[in-house]
């Protein structure tokens, strides 16, 4: 169905009631009769200014009241939504912009849209358009319809686990990503939760968030964000806190152990893609390293990649066959299916199988052995120019000792040839590492 003809399902699946109920904490509670009464006023603005049905509106704007309501707006006005990061450099902005074209560009908390020169009206049905995280390379161009976000609501819904009404979720993912936006904003709106954005994301502004009001709260982001939570010296209280749900990479070993001792509640996990939302996961942590897919999704392990049933590409422009062909979509993650339970475990990136001299090696193998070393934070293995590089983030240790601790757990042909020890190794918007060779070369040189 083309986009200016869908049913108005902002109404129907995310605004169905506008009582009193608390929906969204943005520093002030907001009701969700207020949020309706906001939306409804953007939209007026947005028309005002041209937007029509059918168009395309990017929006770069922080986190906030003003982000959720021009959102919702732009959907209710029967618009194409591109979700542009507001840490991304004017540069990459402008490189985005060149490529999808957007009519209209909303910045600031006020959401006034300015009309761009060269802007096209949508040519897909996709409500909404992302950016993939780009911890590997460029940014991939990605949509969504309104009915694959009503799927991935559902399967939200069938999770137990997972928030509802009654419940608040103190969110540190971003929004413009598919789990912040998804997982986030739009399943508090469909299932009552109230979301709750940090007015600081530090450690102690996360947990005043969550001791903020006494109702069962859980607490989603990206092991990052738990990891420093873990790290958090005598925390108070929180007697509310039903659990911490991470997804984006895989967790360090040790990690979610921490974080259970600190607390008292479990780490859960997740995986998904922007490309189809939630794709498995074990919100308790019971089941770890397996993951339950959910309700609907088709997984299946070709060579040792997991390939996911998608009926059309959910990519704008031309596809690349090895992402997407055939009705499937290629994750480009090593993975195992349980034949019994049909549970998975990820492994980690498939092309993280490397040769050395006609050996194999496992860089998810080589990256987890340094991690679980003493005094060492994070790090990242990756191939390049024929060799294994290591960098690493830690404590007062030098490249030698790692690598001779290195030695007395790993084969020879498995050490990385080059070693890097950095104080803090660089991460995408999202809190994701960095893996781009070129970048953390260029990290590495300002920090000999």
């Amino acid at each position: 169905m083309p986009l200016n003809e869908q049913p108005d399902w902002v109404d129907r699946v995310l605004l169905p009631d506008a009582g009193a109920q608390p929906c969204l904490d943005l520093g002030r509670p907001v009701d969700r009769a207020a949020l309706r009464r906001a939306v409804v006023a953007r939209q007026q603005v947005l028309a005002g200014a041209g937007m029509p049905r059918g168009g395309t509106v990017g929006l770069r704007m922080a986190p906030g009241a003003g982000f959720v309501t021009t959102l919702l707006a732009v959907w209710r006005g029967g618009a194409q939504a591109v979700l542009l990061d507001h840490r991304l450099t004017d540069a990459e902005v402008d490189a985005a912009l060149e490529a999808l074209r957007p009519q209209y560009l909303v910045t600031g908390e006020d959401g006034t849209p300015t009309a761009l020169p060269g802007g096209r009206p949508a040519t897909t049905d996709h409500v909404v358009v992302q950016l993939s995280s780009g911890s590997t390379g460029r940014s991939k161009a990605i949509g969504r319809t309104a009915a694959d976000l009503e799927r991935e609501l559902d399967r939200y819904a069938r999770l137990p686990e997972f928030p509802g009404r009654g419940e608040r979720v103190v969110l540190l993912s971003s929004l413009v990503h598919v789990l912040g936006l998804v997982g986030g904003l739009l399943n508090a709106l469909h299932s009552g939760a109230e979301l709750v954005l940090p007015d600081r994301m530090t450690p102690a502004g996360v947990l005043a968030a969550v001791g903020r009001r006494d109702a069962p709260t859980t607490i989603i982001g990206v092991p990052f964000h738990a990891e420093l939570l873990a790290g958090r010296k005598a925390p108070p209280p929180l007697p509310r806190l039903r659990r911490m749900i991470v997804a984006g990479e895989l967790v360090r070993p040790g990690v979610a152990e921490a974080f259970t001792e600190r607390y008292g509640v479990p780490l859960g996990t997740m995986y998904g893609m922007t490309e189809t939302g939630v794709i498995a996961t074990d919100p308790s942590g019971r089941l770890r390293p397996w993951l339950d897919p959910v309700h609907g999704m088709e997984l299946s392990v070709a060579d040792g990649e997991l390939h996911i049933r998608m009926p059309d590409s959910p990519y704008l422009g031309q596809t690349d066959p090895t992402r997407w062909s055939e009705g499937l979509l290629h994750t480009r993650d090593a993975a195992s299916l349980d034949p019994g339970t049909g549970r998975v475990t990820v492994h980690g990136r498939r092309d993280s199988q490397v040769s050395i001299g006609g050996l194999k090696v496992d860089l998810n193998e080589v990256e987890q052995t340094l991690t679980a070393l003493p005094d060492v934070e994070e790090a990242v293995v990756l191939f390049h120019d024929g060799a294994i590089e290591a960098y690493v983030s830690g404590r007062d240790t030098g490249p030698e000792r790692l690598r001779e601790l290195l030695a007395e757990r790993l084969a020879g042909y498995k050490l990385p040839r080059r070693m890097a020890v950095l104080p803090a190794l660089p991460r995408t918007a999202t809190g994701k590492l960095l893996r781009s060779a070129a970048t953390l070369r260029e990290h590495a040189a300002g920090h000999p």
